[in-house]
């Protein structure tokens, strides 16, 4: 098994992969036997790391909800990560291209939390729990070279977290009906992605409710105020200098934002 040693080396080269954008060798080809938690036990103290720094951490994302992710990068398993205040942009707002490695964006929602979410959640628990309804987009990138990665790897990479895009004002959508929010994600103006909230475990809720059981294991509960994206409607689709996004919800407005 991995000491804290190693397990401390690594993180400590994925944090700085941040600033430097030259991407490192899998985890997994670093450490032998890398497991799921040593992986997220790398991520946590990334966390740290951020925090000390001066972010604050703001929200959540689950990742690898839809079966198009899961297949695109390999894996079989959802997971989670962290976003803080410097990783969170406005809708509208350009996006320099080179904060990032190897981007790519995926069309989401977001749940504001009004109450605290922890260990024994249920799915009523999360429904009576949800603030607000939002219209989101995550910019996934990989501090691991080539995006070469297992579950283990992404998680340690804090499940592939670069960036997210959230409209900061609720949209009408009823709780009811989103299993059937539509979204089709377009770049410079062909479509390059579609799909539904049912790509998203079934219901886009699902995945708060097992983010807020598997973090209540590890003693960090969801906390009112938090924003959590749930994962992406369909596969990621990468972006590059001049590219132009707009994800349409249908009757529920659309997202756009430009990467200069």
């Amino acid at each position: 098994m991995p000491s804290a040693t190693e397990l401390s080396a690594v993180a400590q080269a994925l944090y700085a992969a941040y600033a430097s954008k030259k991407p490192v060798s899998p985890p997994r080809d670093t450490l032998a036997n890398l497991t799921v938690e040593d992986a997220y036990a790398i991520q946590q103290e990334q966390e740290r790391a951020f925090v000390a720094a001066g972010h604050t951490v703001i929200g959540r994302k689950i990742g690898l909800t839809s079966v198009a992710m899961q297949q695109q990068l390999g894996v079989d398993s959802p997971d989670f990560g962290f976003f803080t205040d410097r990783l969170s942009f406005a809708p509208g707002e350009q996006i320099p291209v080179d904060r990032f490695i190897a981007p790519k964006v995926e069309p989401e929602l977001a749940f504001k939390l009004s109450k605290d979410l922890g260990q024994g959640a249920s799915f009523d628990d999360v429904l009576g729990a949800i603030e607000s309804v939002h219209l989101a987009v995550e910019l996934i990138d990989s501090r691991v070279r080539d995006w070469d990665i297992t579950l283990a790897d992404t998680i340690a990479d804090n499940a592939s977290c670069g960036a997210v895009i959230v409209d900061p004002r609720p949209a009408s959508i009823a709780l009811e009906d989103l299993e059937d929010v539509p979204a089709v994600m377009y770049l410079d103006g062909a479509e390059v992605g579609r799909g539904s909230g049912s790509a998203v475990m079934g219901h886009p809720l699902k995945p708060l409710e097992w983010l807020a059981n598997v973090l209540g294991t590890m003693g960090v509960p969801l906390k009112a105020g938090q924003v959590v994206l749930t994962g992406s409607f369909c596969g990621a689709a990468p972006v590059a200098v001049g590219s132009k996004l707009v994800v349409d919800y249908g009757i529920y407005g659309s997202l756009e934002t430009s990467f200069i």
